[in-house]
């Protein structure tokens, strides 16, 4: 039968070699278990953790949240456990509390005073009139009293309350500006605190993300991906950022004393301020906003005012040459004997009429001088909407690279930027990328954001100061009437670090 002898001998061949092969896959098994825990083995260090198990190296870095992590607005304001300070209530504080707008309300009221006493009739003079007076045995002479008045005339008191009343209207447009000036320095000294509280916030972040870099060149070190220089290097970075936010605290804390003594509190405890910096932008057009300041600024009404005073005081230097009219009357008591009496004459009275002749004094300097401060007025109020038209000229070119930047970060760079990091988090979490590439292009986005806020706080300073006519102090005094060179004073600009470039910025701010 030799088939069936065939049959067998095949079958018993094929179990064998089923048996060979599940013997092959446990062994071949075994091997791969025993490589594993050789390599973990190896890798372990006395004092060194246990490196996380991984297919592939970098996945030891994953990160722990599922989502990425993109700069953010307005943090400060909603993590806030007090009630948050508004613009509105500074406003109102330095309404209260600014002495310079008691100043300018002071002055007002001593230059009312003043016109009225300018206004006021010269007062009459009573005295004692003696003529003749004899003593002795022989009687005689005469005693009595006068009364004396000065007789204004050409109006000159009329005058003289004109140009009292230009100095009010001076003391008065004064208060007008005082007022702007203090309400565009709380707008940008509040500003300035909102764009420094988003500032503090960012750092903080960049902080983080240096401090999350310096653990993990540690973990790839300790595995052998990373060397010291790079561990070395990204614990510089991260001492640098934390430096930075901590200059930022005390650049906050600079900024809000400067909003408290503008708003004349200067204890006034340092607190959270709302407000949104991305909207609501000063909406300015370029020509319109440098003729609207050379044409209607507090500055250019002061000079023209000015210039009305000094031709009032011009006029009434004319009229000065006028003379007035002494008037003098009295009576007096004639104690010489009648002639054919014992009895004296009595009283008698008197009246004395006098007129001071221009002969050689017709104010004629004065006048002279009070032309030339017409003409100087004059001149000055020229002056004034040149310098306006020079240095609102400035600040609106500071205004127009500030938005520029600020509309260039929002709409392009900061996109692409968030871009960039989200599909770089992307390719990490598909193991297509390491966590250190990640964690740079967060660090570079959070650094752009800082820009962005600088920028912001450009436009938003500068663009408040051209509203306000270019009057930015809050704490200058209010100029007294006839300080005519003063009015030009207020026109202060932003200062020029706040609408600096980015490269710039990141030059000035570590």
């Amino acid at each position: 039968m030799p088939i069936l002898a065939f049959a067998n001998v095949a079958n018993e061949r094929g179990i064998a070699m089923k048996v060979v092969l599940k013997l092959s896959l446990l062994l071949l098994l075994d091997l791969l278990l025993l490589g594993s825990f050789s390599r973990a083995q190896d890798t372990s260090m006395p004092g060194m953790p246990m490196p996380r198990q991984e297919p592939a190296p970098h996945q030891e870095m994953k990160m722990e949240t599922a989502k990425p992590a993109y700069p953010k607005m307005r943090r400060a304001q909603e993590s806030s456990v007090s009630n948050l300070v508004t613009l509105e209530q500074m406003q109102k504080l330095a309404e209260d509390k600014n002495p310079t707008l008691r100043q300018a309300e002071s002055e007002i009221r001593a230059t009312r005073a003043r016109q009225k006493q300018t206004g006021l009739y010269p007062n009459p003079t009573v005295g004692y009139a003696g003529d003749e007076i004899r003593g002795g045995s022989v009687g005689g002479g005469k005693q009595g009293f006068f009364v004396q008045q000065s007789i204004v005339t050409g109006n000159k008191l009329g005058l003289s309350r004109d140009v009292s009343a230009r100095d009010l209207k001076l003391a008065e447009i004064e208060a007008q500006e005082q007022t702007i000036r203090v309400q565009s320095a709380v707008k940008m000294a509040y500003l300035r605190v909102l764009a420094a509280q988003e500032l503090l916030d960012t750092r903080n972040d960049i902080a983080r993300i240096a401090a999350d870099a310096v653990e993990t060149q540690s973990r790839l070190s300790n595995t052998g991906q990373a060397d010291q220089t790079e561990v070395l290097e990204s614990e510089v970075e991260a001492r640098r950022a934390r430096m930075a936010a901590r200059m930022q605290e005390n650049t906050l804390r600079e900024e809000w004393r400067s909003l408290a003594a503008v708003v004349g509190q200067p204890d006034l405890p340092l607190s959270t301020v709302a407000g949104d910096l991305e909207h609501n932008w000063p909406e300015l057009n370029e020509e319109e906003t440098v003729e609207a300041i050379a044409r209607n600024s507090p500055a250019n009404k002061i000079a023209d005012a000015a210039e009305q005073r000094a031709l009032s005081a011009l006029t009434r230097a004319k009229r000065q040459a006028i003379p007035d009219i002494q008037l003098r009357a009295g009576m007096e008591y004639n104690n010489d004997l009648l002639a054919d009496s014992l009895h004296a004459k009595g009283w008698e009275g008197f009246a004395e009429v006098g007129v001071e002749i221009p002969l050689f004094n017709r104010n004629q300097g004065n006048i002279a001088a009070g032309q030339a401060d017409a003409d100087r007025a004059g001149l000055e109020k020229a002056r004034i909407a040149l310098t306006l038209r020079e240095r609102a000229a400035s600040v609106v070119d500071k205004y127009a690279n500030a938005r520029l930047m600020a509309v260039e970060y929002r709409d392009e760079i900061l996109p692409r930027a968030s871009k960039a990091y989200g599909l770089m988090f992307d390719r990490y979490g598909q193991m297509l990328a390491s966590y250190p590439r990640v964690l740079e292009l967060q660090r570079k986005l959070y650094e752009l954001q800082i820009e962005y806020i600088s920028t912001l706080e450009g436009v938003w300073t500068n663009g408040i100061a051209l509203q306000g006519f270019l009057l930015t102090d809050g704490l200058e005094a209010p100029a007294r009437p006839g300080e005519m060179d003063r009015p030009i004073r207020e026109t202060n600009v932003p200062m020029p670090e706040r609408t600096m470039s980015p490269s710039d910025i990141s030059s000035r701010r570590p």
